[in-house]
C-alpha cells in the first residue's frame, strides 16, 4: 500500500452533480450534529478492529477487508468535506514511499486548508484522519506479517453504492463526451473508435492520491478480464494526467504497475468536452458504463467498489449496455 503519491491540484471542479451517494445535506449544521453523535460508536469499531491479532492469513485477509471498509466509510460519512480536502490540497504535497501513512498525508492536507472549515467540521476531519492513520498502521502490520493478505479476491466481487447505478430507459440515454486523446504510453485514442470496438466499456475516473480509487484498481483489473470474454473492456481516466502532464502520467503508471493493472488508461485535453466533463465530477472514484454506440447507460457509480450486493447493480448496467450494443 505504500507508494509515492504526488498530489496535483484538481482543476475546475465547479459543477456539483446531484448524486444521491454524495450524501450532501442541505442543512449542514444538522448533518454535522448527526455525524458527531455517531462518532463515538464508529471510533469504538475502529479500536476494536485494530486491537485484533489474527493467527492465520485467512483471518488477516478478513480483518484487512474490514479495515478497508471502515476507512472507506470514514470518507463516505462526510464526503462533501473530504472532497473539499482533496480538491484544495497543495500540488506539491507528497506521501513518502517508505513509512508514509495516508492518515498523516490527510492530516497535513487538512492543516494546510483549515481556514476553509468551521470548528466542528475541522474536528470531524481531524478525527477521521486520525482514525485512518490508525487503520493504515494496522494494515501495514498485517501486510508485513501476512504477505498477500491485502490482495483483492479474483472472483469478480464488483460493486456500486446502493444509491447509484440505477438503469435508465434506452430513450433517455446520453452520449459520453467525445475526445481525441492518448493512452499513458503515447498511443492515439479516439472516443468513437474506442467505444465502437467494445460491446461495453466501463470508464473509471480516479486520481493518484485517492486511496479508495487506488484500492479498487485490482477489482477493476478483475472486471476487465471478465469483460474481455464478452467483447468489453475497462478504461481508466486519471484526472491528474489531463493535458498529458508527464509527472502525473509517470506517477499513475507507477501505481498501475504495482497494482497489476493491464487495461488502458487515457488522457485528453482538459478544455475538450470530455475534459470539461471530468472537471465536473465531484466524487472519486466515479464509474460510467458506456455501450458500443457511445451512450452512457444508467446512472454513474459513485464511490469505491466494495460489496457483492452492489455488484449486481453494476452487472445490470453492463448487461444493458451489451444488449444496447446488439441492437
Amino acid at each position: 500500500m505504500k507508494m509515492t503519491k504526488i498530489l496535483t491540484l484538481l482543476t475546475a471542479l465547479m459543477m456539483l452533480l446531484s448524486f444521491a451517494a454524495c450524501g450532501t445535506n442541505k442543512d449542514n449544521k444538522t448533518n454535522t450534529t448527526n455525524t458527531t453523535n455517531t462518532t463515538t460508536n464508529k471510533k469504538s469499531e475502529t479500536a476494536m478492529l485494530t486491537a485484533m491479532n489474527p493467527n492465520t492469513k485467512d483471518e488477516a485477509t478478513d480483518l484487512h477487508q474490514k479495515l478497508m471498509a471502515r476507512e472507506n466509510a470514514i470518507l463516505s460519512e462526510n464526503s462533501a468535506l473530504w472532497e473539499k480536502v482533496f480538491i484544495s490540497a497543495d500540488k506539491g504535497m507528497t506521501m513518502i514511499e517508505d513509512g508514509g501513512n495516508y492518515g498523516d498525508f490527510l492530516l497535513k492536507t487538512i492543516d494546510g486548508i483549515k481556514d476553509q472549515f468551521s470548528a466542528d467540521e475541522l474536528k470531524l476531519l481531524n478525527e477521521g484522519a486520525e482514525e485512518i492513520k490508525e487503520i493504515e498502521g494496522k494494515l501495514t502490520v498485517l501486510e508485513q506479517k501476512f504477505p498477500g493478505c491485502g490482495e483483492k479476491p479474483s472472483d469478480g466481487d464488483m460493486s456500486v453504492p446502493a444509491e447509484n447505478g440505477k438503469p435508465i430507459e434506452k430513450d433517455n440515454l446520453m452520449k459520453f463526451p467525445t475526445f481525441d486523446g492518448k493512452d499513458l504510453d503515447g498511443n492515439e485514442v479516439n472516443s468513437s473508435t474506442l467505444f465502437a470496438k467494445n460491446t461495453v466499456t466501463v470508464v473509471n475516473f480516479w486520481f493518484t492520491t485517492c486511496n479508495p480509487c487506488v484500492e479498487e484498481l485490482a477489482d477493476m483489473e478483475a472486471l476487465n478480464k471478465q469483460l474481455a470474454e464478452k467483447g468489453g473492456a475497462v478504461v481508466g481516466i486519471n484526472s491528474f494526467t489531463l493535458d498529458g502532464d508527464k509527472t502525473a502520467i509517470s506517477d499513475a503508471k507507477n501505481i498501475l504497475s504495482k497494482k497489476g493493472v493491464t487495461y488502458k488508461n487515457i488522457w485528453f485535453d482538459s478544455k475538450s468536452k470530455a475534459g470539461e466533463f471530468t472537471s465536473g465530477l465531484y466524487s472519486y472514484p466515479t464509474t460510467y458504463v458506456v455501450d458500443k454506440n457511445g451512450n452512457i447507460v444508467g446512472e454513474p457509480i459513485v464511490g469505491a467498489i466494495t460489496s457483492e450486493k452492489q455488484s449486481e447493480k453494476l452487472q445490470k448496467l453492463i448487461d444493458q449496455a451489451i444488449a444496447n450494443s446488439k441492437n
